[in-house]
């Protein structure tokens, strides 16, 4: 994982611990950490990029990233939505935005029986949450 903070690693595996903990009912989200990069003609920012897999039936307690969060759906389908937008289903090729002032109030699998696999590329402050959970 070149390039690739531990602080941005630790934060990725609290992350995923806190999602399943948060809705014990249904299987976590897998993130992989693919890179982080310090974004220099923009002091005080970096990108970061993660894959996700979703398993089967997966989703996603409601919360923000505080960034700019472009998805891009590799494999199955998934169904997002930030609040008071409207709720999308993409497959394969399609993509998805949210901003720093967005609420994320869906992100799941629409399949209960197949895995769904996105990339993630967050343009964040340094060393900020990846992901904040909302009340």
């Amino acid at each position: 994982m070149p390039r690739l903070r531990n602080t941005a690693l630790a934060a990725l595996v609290v992350v995923s611990a806190s999602l399943s903990v948060a809705r014990a009912e249904a299987p976590a989200a897998v993130v992989t950490p693919l890179m982080t990069q310090p974004l220099d003609d923009y002091p005080g920012k970096e990108a970061l990029m993660i894959a996700v897999e979703y398993p089967p039936g997966a989703a996603d307690p409601v919360h923000r990233h505080h960034a700019h969060g472009f998805i891009y759906v590799l494999e199955g389908s998934i169904v997002m939505q930030v609040k008071g937008g409207k709720e999308v289903t993409l497959t394969p090729g399609q993509t998805f935005y949210e901003g720093p002032g967005d609420v994320h109030t869906v992100g799941r699998n629409a399949s209960q029986t197949k895995p769904a696999r996105f990339l993630v590329l967050l343009l964040k402050d340094k060393g900020a949450p990846v992901l904040v959970p909302e009340k």
